[in-house]
């Protein structure tokens, strides 16, 4: 079961990964792939969040998983490490926030058609520094984890 916990965060931080480093960039510089501008940047972003809302329930399941997994493992008298329960605690908030603000905050504007506006570019800047901040917590949750299991 913690080798199949840890290879579940492992494709969870490679689908953070996939997003950030390849798709976002393509998507947002579709006229080097055309050689033409065909979709605005508004329509670029509307495709990203229609991307990061089915990516979004991944990251519902894995904070179901991760709260099921840690807690059987707290039940079971792994206590003590306050870097690792505060790894857990960064990767699920941050999770949380990705999902439960900057994407509704997200669809919020675009509904509005004020993705322009400082105050967007601002929001965007913090999803994207969220995004990054989960995907660092989720690699020192999973080495956490590894060297826990070698230990055993």
């Amino acid at each position: 079961i913690e080798i199949g916990y840890i290879i579940f965060l492992g494709i969870l931080l490679g689908a953070i990964l996939t997003l950030g480093m390849f798709v976002a960039p393509s998507i947002f510089n579709s006229e080097y792939i055309f050689s033409q501008t065909i979709l605005s940047h508004f329509q670029e972003g509307l495709i990203m969040t229609s991307i990061f809302l089915k990516f979004n329930i991944l990251l519902y399941i894995a904070i179901v998983i991760i709260l099921l997994f840690e807690g059987y493992k707290y039940k079971r008298g792994e206590r003590g490490e306050i870097f690792l329960f505060s790894t857990i605690f960064i990767v699920i908030s941050t999770s949380l926030l990705f999902t439960d603000y900057y994407t509704p905050q997200i669809l919020e504007f675009q509904s509005l058609q004020d993705t322009e506006s400082k105050i967007f570019q601002n929001l965007h800047f913090a999803s994207e520094l969220d995004f990054k901040i989960l995907a660092i917590a989720l690699l020192i949750l999973i080495v956490k984890r590894l060297m826990k299991l070698s230990k055993s």
